[in-house]
């Protein structure tokens, strides 16, 4: 099943995932580990082993055409595979791929952005994407291996939050020495990184030809084509990967330099400058006015042979008494005290989209309205647990009072106050002594409120701590276990803590599918939304063979899990 191309049919229900994603684990371990020992020529064999594997191929198809969030989305040959059937015959195909694989033009879409503007994507057809994932799991652990210590953006392992805790933990306190920052802002990084430069830092990787080809293959915008001279798709499954390459080194040329204890990187040296990195979002803290100036123009002359510039519109050096906002959140000291929030423009986002979705509600149902809310008011305020959200969140509940108590007087605008707040508020969670709790009586189903969510403080990812380094295995086990739990009811939970997290079905862990941590309040929404549609509750023992609803009788898999399991089963539960 490891290596090897190997033709015929492929039943899709049949592939043990727990047996290929740990031959994927454990192949992109060897190659980390080689990396790290310096033998670049066994790095090369193990990541040719890897483009082989056929383990690498079901788990890569797997990933864009049944975990990835853009599955349903096609390229300009308008393929997609969402069935089983479609994509054991795309494994099939790509496995057993003979001629060099000819990359495709990408599909230009555009997205709104926060500011109004819209973002362009590019694309690629589903086969170019499985064949990304295959790649990106041989170049992604060598890589890992090499990347900075405080790189955080698109890496396994790592995420917003990391970034924010790594910049509390720069400028906290009165000893804090770094209070003057470098607020940077590149223009347009995905679109123009030099693709020479790319390629000399990818070196003799033995998918280099297909990068290439990836980098050089073109988009087509409302039918027509355009070469594409310099860039990499935003929307390409390998292109974070490398951004993150190509801005390599950029703690090197802003001048951070660490100091060494037995040989071991130990913490930023004293008067250097300290970088934290998300993607093409970074700051640097530096000692004072003229040492940010430095490396700006430092940083400017590092960029220039990559084909990268600053925005200069939104580049500044500041003092943190100034505060400045930076993956949502505003960052800014008070006195003696660092104090982070959401910003206001993130603030102002999420009751503009809460408005917008009452407005599009009425005449909907309670269930329905539960429905479209929750996730929201769920994933917002955890991706704001981290910091000192508490206040904003009480402001926000009072802010959804008020459009719910509208939206339930247009409902009924014959009734009278009093009916409608019978109706629909009351003390719904028997947890919390609150009697203005929005939800449907006659069921007991409401909906949360952002001050429900605890403030915790994010746990910083240690040094350069990757997964795919196997002398971690403890580590990252444990951290995974105080990652920020779903959106699920009791029952739910008490399974998935009973399971230790993991599927029964398939071995794998309950929260799959997402590689990399959210990064933004509006992914966070969506990935909570997603959860409840991933996961099923499954009758150990069928209720019509006498089996209960009670937990015990109960486990928690994934809803793909429990289809597969079922498949040509008339006993489906």
């Amino acid at each position: 099943m490891a290596n090897g191309p190997q033709g015929g049919n492929l039943d899709w229900h049949s592939i043990n995932w727990a047996e290929a994603e740990e031959n994927v684990r454990r192949l992109r371990q060897r190659i980390f580990k080689a990396t790290q020992e310096g033998d670049l020529k066994k790095v090369r064999n193990l990541q040719k082993l890897m483009l082989r594997s056929r383990s690498n191929t079901l788990v890569s198809v797997k990933r864009v055409t049944q975990q990835s969030r853009g599955r349903k989305t096609a390229g300009i040959d308008r393929e997609r595979a969402l069935t089983p059937k479609a994509r054991a015959r795309m494994a099939v195909e790509i496995d057993g791929q003979t001629q060099p694989w000819r990359a495709k033009p990408v599909k230009r879409v555009y997205i709104p952005k926060s500011n109004g503007k819209q973002r362009p994507l590019g694309i690629p057809v589903m086969r170019d994407r499985a064949i990304q994932a295959r790649v990106k799991n041989a170049l992604e652990p060598e890589w890992e291996a090499r990347f900075e210590s405080r790189s955080y953006g698109f890496r396994p392992g790592r995420g917003c939050h990391d970034a924010i805790q790594a910049i509390f933990s720069t400028a906290k306190g009165k000893a804090a020495k770094r209070q003057w920052v470098l607020d940077a802002d590149l223009a347009a990084a995905f679109d123009r990184i030099d693709h020479y430069h790319l390629l000399e830092a990818v070196g003799q990787f033995p998918a280099r030809e297909l990068v290439r080809q990836w980098l050089k293959a073109g988009v087509v915008d409302d039918g027509r084509f355009t070469r594409t001279e310099e860039g990499t798709p935003q929307g390409g499954v390998i292109s974070p990967l490398l951004l993150n390459i190509a801005l390599h080194g950029m703690e090197e040329a802003a001048g951070v330099r660490f100091a060494t204890r037995k040989g071991k990187v130990m913490w930023a040296a004293k008067g250097t400058p300290i970088l934290v990195r998300y993607a093409d979002d970074f700051a640097v803290f530096c000692t004072s006015k003229e040492e940010a100036e430095t490396v700006r123009s430092r940083l400017a002359e590092w960029l220039q042979p990559r084909g990268l510039r600053f925005n200069e519109e939104k580049t500044r050096i500041l003092h943190l008494s100034d505060g400045f906002d930076f993956l949502g959140f505003n960052i800014r000291r008070h006195g003696d005290s660092l104090i982070i929030t959401p910003s206001r423009d993130a603030v102002k986002r999420v009751r503009k989209r809460l408005r917008s979705e009452m407005q599009a509600l009425l005449g909907q149902s309670i269930t329905v309205v539960l429905r479209r809310l929750s996730p929201i008011v769920r994933g917002w305020s955890a991706y704001y647990r981290t910091v000192v959200s508490s206040r904003t969140f009480s402001a926000l509940d009072s802010y959804v009072w008020t459009l719910t108590y509208k939206w339930a007087k247009r409902t009924h605008p014959k009734k009278s106050k009093r009916w409608i707040v019978n109706k629909y508020f009351g003390r719904l969670n028997r947890s919390k002594m609150n009697n203005w709790v929005f939800g449907d009586r006659a069921t007991g189903a409401h909906l949360p409120k952002f001050a429900w969510t605890n403030i915790r403080r994010h746990q910083l990812v240690r040094g350069k701590s990757s997964p795919d380094d196997p002398a971690l295995l403890d580590y990252w086990s444990q951290r995974r276990q105080t990652r920020t739990p779903p959106p699920m009811d009791k029952i739910s939970l008490t399974l998935a803590a009973r399971q230790k997290g993991v599927c029964p079905l398939c071995g794998q862990a309950l929260i799959a599918g997402a590689e990399y941590e959210p990064d933004s309040p509006r992914e966070w929404i969506d990935w909570f939304d997603a959860v409840k549609k991933r996961l099923h509750k499954h009758h150990f023992t069928y209720r019509r063979h006498g089996g209960s609803d009670e937990s015990k009788n109960l486990r928690l898999v994934h809803s793909e899990c429990h289809r597969q399991h079922h498949a040509g089963d008339s006993d489906r539960k």
